[in-house]
């Protein structure tokens, strides 16, 4: 069973900005769910606190109906706050493939994401962030973006990551951070239990995977073990597009190694 909690999905003057409407049956059994923003983007003092609960031999898919977009807002308004929690139990499957995120100028967002995987859970999640609204020549224009991300397997931490971006105050154009490209995701890849040799194979696929479509002059990609359970995949590219259309294929190899099924990506309700 997977239960998805709209604890306090509520901005700051207590409208509610998301809805989940339904979930709908996939081919395998599990139940796909889209996260419907009501007023279009997340505001100034928004706070979102979204719980997940995947229940023992449970599968879920969870995307959204199209970008989240962090819309800009005052100098005395509060940062927009997002709280993820997601539980994985034993034999449960998680896959969590939003769209992109993209910060309008002038805004403020943090992010905050704790996850946990029981014993033989696994994690598809990836997470694409965009410079800002390009048509609008709204490139790092905003001032803040705070991701803290904990994944635990068994109660044991397999991946902290602590990133804050501050155009204003840092160049984002540094070749310690994204130098040339303007997007840039991180893809994991988890399940508990497998051992450590498989991992092995599967960090050499994707590696080869990663170097076919890398083209430095557009888009790099690259693939790392965790501590244990898992992988990351990371990319920075000149275009969104770009990685839109080569993380599936990442989740397809991945997926037919780990459980021998082929990704479907979700389909998608406006």
């Amino acid at each position: 069973m997977t239960t998805v909690k709209q604890s306090s999905l509520k901005a700051s003057n207590g409208y509610t900005r998301c809805r989940i409407v339904r979930a709908f049956q996939l081919d395998d059994g599990g139940a796909l769910v889209h996260l419907h923003n009501l007023s279009g983007g997340v505001l100034g003092g928004d706070l979102l606190d979204l719980t997940v609960e995947v229940g023992s031999q449970a599968t879920a898919q969870i995307t959204s109906t199209g970008a989240t977009r962090n819309l800009s807002h005052p100098e005395s308004a509060e940062s927009a706050h997002q709280r993820l929690q997601i539980n994985i139990e034993e034999d449960g499957l998680l896959e969590y493939l939003p769209d992109q995120l993209i910060p309008f100028a002038g805004s403020r967002y943090r992010q905050e994401t704790r996850i946990e995987l029981g014993t033989n859970a696994g994690l598809f999640w990836w997470e694409t962030v965009a410079p800002g609204r390009e048509a609008h020549g709204e490139i790092f224009a905003y001032d803040l973006l705070h991701f803290k991300t904990r994944i635990s397997a068994l109660g044991q931490p397999i991946a902290i990551e602590h990133m804050r971006i501050e155009p204003r105050r840092r160049s984002i154009f540094s070749l310690a951070r994204l130098g040339k490209y303007a997007y840039f995701s991180t893809f994991y890849i988890c399940r508990v239990g497998i051992d450590a040799g498989r991992w092995l194979e599967l960090e050499k696929l994707l590696g080869e995977l990663a170097e076919e479509l890398s083209r430095p002059s557009q888009t790099v990609w690259g693939v790392s073990p965790l501590r244990a359970h898992g992988i990351v995949v990371r990319a920075l590219s000149a275009s969104g597009r770009e990685i839109a259309r080569c993380l599936p294929d990442f989740w397809r190899v991945a997926k037919r190694f780990l459980y021998d099924r082929e990704a479907v990506l979700p389909r998608k309700v406006y």
